[in-house]
Formats: structure tokens, C-alpha cells, sequence
């Protein structure tokens, strides 16, 4: 297991991420994106996990789910 951490600055970033995270990765991105339209529609769909950055612990809280998630279907 390891963790990826980019911090793209443009939208055009994420399209060369795609081709270089793994295959089992999930991304984690900040919840904003979620409501930016088409954008937010295709990262819901294809499973990004969103954190409220705004709320530290609800972040902690859903990034700690995700690794209890992770460790036990061993992904």
C-alpha cells in the first residue's frame, strides 16, 4: 500500500495523473469540486472519496473510514 499526494494546478493535471496513479488507486479530493458541474458528476461516478477541508473533523473522520476500509478488504 502507499499514499499519492498531487497537488495539481491546473484541470489539465488531472488527466496526466490518470495515467500514472495505479490501477487500485482511490483519490481523495476536496468536496468543491463535487459541485463544479460535469466535472463534479464525472468524479462522483468514478469514485472519488470527497473531503470537507473546511471541517477537520469530518475530514479525519471520512479519511479514517476510508484506511479502516482499505486494511480490511485489503486493497
Amino acid at each position: 500500500p502507499c499514499v499519492i499526494v498531487c497537488n495539481h494546478q491546473a484541470s489539465l493535471d488531472l488527466l496526466g495523473m490518470v495515467e500514472v496513479i495505479p490501477d487500485r488507486c482511490v483519490p481523495i479530493a476536496k468536496k468543491e469540486l463535487m459541485y463544479m458541474g460535469t466535472v463534479g458528476w464525472a468524479c462522483w461516478l468514478s469514485g472519488i472519496i470527497f473531503i470537507d477541508r473546511h471541517k477537520r473533523e469530518d475530514a479525519i473522520d471520512v479519511i479514517s473510514q476510508t484506511a479502516r476500509t482499505i486494511r480490511r478488504e485489503n486493497v
